[in-house]
């Protein structure tokens, strides 16, 4: 199971790499929400979720740590202002400049 959640992760990164590097817009943002999701993931397996145990450290007991969960919280939060900002400003880039190029040119 841990190979397979590495394979998605590094799938997802690797996607977000490869759609940040286009010269559109539209895939810029696509490409900043997966690696989002990537890092939200790689946060969320990093606390070995337990079924079953309560997030209280007791003595001799198993515990999930509350840790990574707190993080992916917060991190989702973030990763949603992002998007709305990088949004905002890509249509506002191309209100402005006419089209949806990172550049503002057009491709000869």
């Amino acid at each position: 199971m841990e190979a397979l959640i590495a394979i998605v992760i590094g799938v997802l990164t690797a996607c977000g790499v490869y759609l940040s590097l286009r010269g559109r817009t539209f895939p810029v943002v696509l490409g900043l929400t997966l690696m989002s999701y990537a890092v939200n993931l790689f946060l969320f397996v990093m606390g070995r979720l337990m079924i079953g145990t309560p997030p209280v450290i007791q003595e001799n007991a198993a515990y999930a740590d509350p840790l990574p969960q707190a993080l992916v919280l917060t991190a989702i939060v973030i990763s949603f202002g992002m998007t709305a900002f990088v949004v905002i400003l890509a249509l506002r880039a191309r209100a402005e400049l006419g089209n949806d190029h990172v550049d503002g040119k057009e491709n000869p």
